[in-house]
C-alpha cells in the first residue's frame, strides 16, 4: 500500500520537458580575415561610400555620355561660330567654347577618354608588375638580380617627361589606347617593387612551410597562398595611382603630345581654353572642375581602401 501511494506521488521526470524544449542553435562563428575585416570597414567608412558613388557615376558617364547630353559633339551642327564665347545660360549650362561648341557636352564626352587611360594604364600597371614582382620575390637569386636592375632603368625616366618623348616618335600615337600602353611601360616598375618586397616578407610564414611540407608544387604555393597574401598593397597603390594616371594623361593632351583632335579629353579643352581665361573663364573652369573631381574621387578610393587593408592604421 505504502508501496503503491510512493510510486503514484514521483514526479514526473524532466525527459519529457526537456524534449519538448526549443533547442538552442549555436550561431557560426564568423571567420576573421584581413579581407572581410576590410569589407566590413569599408562599408562603414564615408570617405569610401562618398568615392564610390562618384567613380561609378563616372564610370557610367564616360560609357554612355549620350545619356547625359541631347546629341554628341562629333556631329556636323554640333559648333557655330556664332556662338562663340557665350556665357552659361539656362539652355547652356556650361556656356560655348572659342568654336561655338557646347561645353558642358564636351566635357561628358571628354570623360571617356580621360577613364580610359587611368583603367587601362592601371590594369596594365597592374598586372604586368605584380606578376614579375611575384616571380622574382619567389624566384630570387639570378632572376631576381636581373628583374631588379632592369627595373632601374625604367625608374631612371621621369613618367612625364618619358611620355612626352616616346610619344613624339611613335607613329601611331594620338588616342587614348597609345597613351595607356606609354604610361603603362614607364609605371609598371613601381607595382614590382611593392609587389617584390611583399612576396619577400611572406614566402617564409608558416603557412608557406605547411604547404611544403604537405607536398605542394611551387605553382600551387605561389598563386593559392603567397599571392592572395601579398596583393593588397599592390591593390592600394593602384586605386591611388589611378587618379595620377588620368591627370597624366590630362598633362600630355594639355602639351599636345596626347589624346589628339578630333577625339576629346579634359587635357585637350584645358590647353584649348588656357589662352582665354580672362576674357571667358567659363571655357577653362568647367574641365578643369571635371578633371579635379574625377582625380580626387579615385584617390579618395584608394585612401579609403589603404586604411581597410592596412592593419597598422585599424
Amino acid at each position: 500500500m505504502s508501496d503503491t501511494i510512493t510510486r503514484g506521488s514521483e514526479a514526473p521526470s524532466d525527459d519529457t520537458s526537456s524534449k519538448n524544449s526549443p533547442e538552442k542553435k549555436q550561431k557560426p562563428e564568423r571567420v576573421a580575415s584581413l579581407w572581410t575585416d576590410a569589407v566590413r570597414d569599408l562599408r562603414r567608412n564615408p570617405v569610401f561610400i562618398i568615392g564610390g558613388v562618384l567613380v561609378t557615376f563616372l564610370l557610367i558617364l564616360s560609357i554612355v555620355p549620350g545619356w547625359f547630353t541631347d546629341g554628341s559633339p562629333f556631329d556636323n551642327d554640333a559648333c557655330n561660330l556664332a556662338d562663340s564665347l557665350k556665357r552659361p545660360s539656362a539652355d547652356h549650362w556650361f556656356g560655348f567654347d572659342v568654336q561655338g561648341c557646347d561645353i558642358y557636352t564636351r566635357t561628358v564626352w571628354g570623360a571617356r577618354n580621360s577613364i580610359i587611360v587611368g583603367i587601362l594604364t592601371t590594369v596594365l600597371v597592374t598586372v604586368v608588375g605584380a606578376l614579375l614582382g611575384l616571380w622574382a620575390g619567389w624566384k630570387g637569386g639570378i632572376v631576381d638580380s636581373v628583374l631588379s636592375r632592369f627595373t632601374e632603368i625604367f625608374f631612371s625616366i621621369p613618367l612625364l617627361l618619358g611620355g612626352m618623348l616616346i610619344m613624339s616618335m611613335i607613329p601611331w600615337a594620338g588616342n587614348a589606347y597609345s597613351v595607356s600602353l606609354v604610361m603603362a611601360v614607364l609605371g609598371w616598375p613601381q607595382i614590382f617593387r611593392i609587389m617584390r618586397a611583399s612576396v619577400l616578407s611572406n614566402k617564409n610564414n608558416d603557412y608557406v612551410m605547411a604547404a611544403r611540407a604537405l607536398g605542394a608544387g611551387s605553382g600551387r604555393i605561389t598563386f593559392r597562398h603567397i599571392l592572395p597574401n601579398a596583393i593588397a598593397p599592390v591593390i592600394v597603390v593602384s586605386a591611388i595611382s589611378l587618379g595620377v594616371y588620368i591627370g597624366a594623361e590630362a598633362a600630355l593632351s594639355y602639351l599636345g603630345i596626347g589624346v589628339q583632335p578630333p577625339q576629346i579629353s579634359w587635357g585637350l579643352m584645358i590647353s584649348s581654353a588656357s589662352d582665354r581665361f580672362l576674357e571667358a573663364p567659363h571655357v577653362l573652369l568647367f574641365p578643369s572642375a571635371a578633371l579635379s573631381v574625377t582625380v580626387l574621387a579615385f584617390i579618395m578610393l584608394g585612401d579609403a581602401v589603404r586604411d581597410a587593408l592596412d592593419p597598422k592604421l585599424r
